[in-house]
């Protein structure tokens, strides 16, 4: 019985080059719309589907494969009498290779400006359920959605005028794939579309994957890199490696943070250093230079090995400052061209550019974390503080205080909890993160500084359960504190700091990062 082809198509790539080895290999062909015009130009013989169905396409094209001569000739299973014998009494020939790539729906959506409806009438209809038709039969079937896959059906076919089972298994395998994922983003759209909330009862996600990676959290993990399919702008999914080896599992991980604290900051020159996930130093400046300086010089021993972001052109000052030291990764908006000659002088640099990296983060942003046998989600942590600061001591900050303990603020709602931050004229001076015990996060914050911490103020990720850190901070010269509030020992702490003439302000806003 001589085999037949569907083929039909919005990615045209390959799609005549393959069509014309087919007709050579003896499959008759069958189309619809521009793959079957494609065809004909290029002078291959092609039947329009309605030949096969007997029935004209209708409402605007929706409706031209939904039908049975099409699914019964993809679905019969040809071992089986039964189903062969049901084809016969029905005059249905069997397909035996279906060529199918969807609608354009992503690349619509992504568009500026686009409609609902225009949205709506990219949802391809009749080719997933094709695509899902042959890829359940693909031990008889041929399914073929990526036009990479042509040549080797071509190879295998020209070898033994068969397609191998494992090929078939492998292509079925990528339509259930692809069709999962063209599902998620529509469900994705149309929540969003609606303002709907992402909790929804059941939750389907999908990424599209952006590079593998040199190794995972250690050498022995393999690992990949995925991206969002909405609202990827001014995140590390959209920047562009100038130079350096390949990125790891924890290059990436560490980049993202330090980009997150960063958008932060878009008033000052701003530098960001980060080093295994948590900020090791941050300093605003009247310039990248002196910004870069101020975040280096908090804890020169840490940023050693680490990544540096910054919301500024990098110039030659600055370039030539990070190359006293050895960086894992610089990453910036834009690069002077001395100043990017300067750093490729580092073989082993990763140098990235991001011209959005100061961009808001655009809503609908959700936080996943895997755990063993389930995910927990959440809404991003947008915030910074609900409303203004309360006064809950006797002495007011002065406007320069406030200044700086919003300047901590930012930080500490980026530090690994427990996180205590200590800054002092837009530079982190000391940041104890990571413990069990507040305490214990201030008094490593107070003795990490490289600097007298006399005169500075400090931030507190979440409440303090005792004055115990109150009076370590008092002691060492602090003078206003900044924290969420919310302790049932709230008046013993304000108590203490009054005691010392501190003034303290609560955020009414807890910023814990586990």
């Amino acid at each position: 019985m001589k085999k037949r082809a569907l083929l039909s198509v919005s990615d045209k790539t390959g799609i005549v080059e393959f069509a014309r080895e087919l007709h050579a290999l003896g499959v008759e062909l069958i189309s619809t719309g521009g793959t079957e015009m494609a065809i004909k130009a290029a002078g291959i013989p092609v039947k329009n589907i309605s030949e096969i169905t007997h029935f004209p396409e209708c409402l605007d094209g929706r409706v031209k494969t939904l039908h049975p001569v099409v699914h019964g000739g993809i679905l019969a299973v040809r071992e089986n009498k039964s189903h062969m014998q049901q084809l016969e009494n029905l005059n249905i020939q069997t397909i035996d290779f279906v060529v199918i790539n969807l609608y354009p729906f992503k690349e619509t959506v992504l568009k500026p400006g686009v409609s609902f409806e225009e949205a709506i009438e990219n949802i391809d209809i009749g080719g997933p359920t094709m695509l899902r038709s042959a890829a359940k039969n693909h031990r008889d079937v041929t399914v073929v959605i990526d036009p990479d896959d042509y040549t080797k059906v071509i190879d295998e076919l020209n070898k033994s005028n068969e397609v191998t089972y494992e090929t078939k298994y492998d292509l079925a395998l990528k339509v259930f794939q692809h069709t999962a994922h063209y599902d998620a983003m529509i469900a994705e759209y149309l929540l969003r579309h609606g303002d709907k909330s992402p909790f929804t009862k059941t939750l389907t996600v999908t990424y599209e994957k952006v590079q593998d990676l040199r190794y995972g959290e250690n050498p022995h993990q393999s690992a990949a890199f995925y991206k969002e399919i909405f609202n990827t702008s001014g995140t590390l999914a959209e920047a562009e490696q100038l130079h350096g080896k390949a990125l790891s599992y924890n290059n990436i991980n560490d980049v993202s943070g330090a980009i997150a604290l960063l958008k932060e900051y878009r008033e000052k020159a701003t530098a960001i250093a980060v080093k295994h996930s948590s900020p090791c130093g941050v300093g605003t400046g009247y310039d990248l230079h002196h910004a870069y300086t101020k975040a280096y010089d908090c804890d020169p021993v840490s940023i050693f090995g680490g990544i540096v972001a910054v919301n500024r052109k990098i110039d030659i000052a600055t370039a030539e400052k990070m190359n006293e030291t050895f960086l894992e990764i610089v990453i910036a908006p834009e690069y002077d061209d001395d100043a990017l000659a300067c750093l490729k002088k580092k073989k082993n640099l990763r140098i990235l550019k991001l011209a959005s990296i100061s961009e808001e983060v655009k809503p609908y942003q959700m936080d996943m974390k895997k755990t063993l046998g389930g995910l927990l989600i959440q809404d991003i942590d947008a915030v910074l503080i609900d409303g203004e600061p309360k006064s809950v001591t006797e002495r007011i900050p002065t406007k320069k205080e406030m200044e700086e303990l919003l300047f901590a603020w930012k930080v500490v709602k980026h530090a690994k909890s427990n996180g205590i931050v200590i800054s002092r004229e837009g530079q982190t001076l000391g940041i104890g993160q990571g413990q069990v015990s507040r305490v214990w996060a201030t008094e490593n914050a107070i003795r990490q500084s490289n600097f007298p911490v006399k005169g500075a103020v400090l931030a507190s990720d979440a409440f303090f359960p005792f004055a115990d850190a109150i009076k370590a901070a008092a002691e060492a010269g602090i003078t206003a504190i900044i924290q969420p509030g919310g302790s049932v020992r709230d008046q013993e702490v304000i108590d203490e700091a009054n005691k010392y003439g501190m003034a303290m302000v609560f955020t009414g806003m807890r910023h814990f990062k586990h």
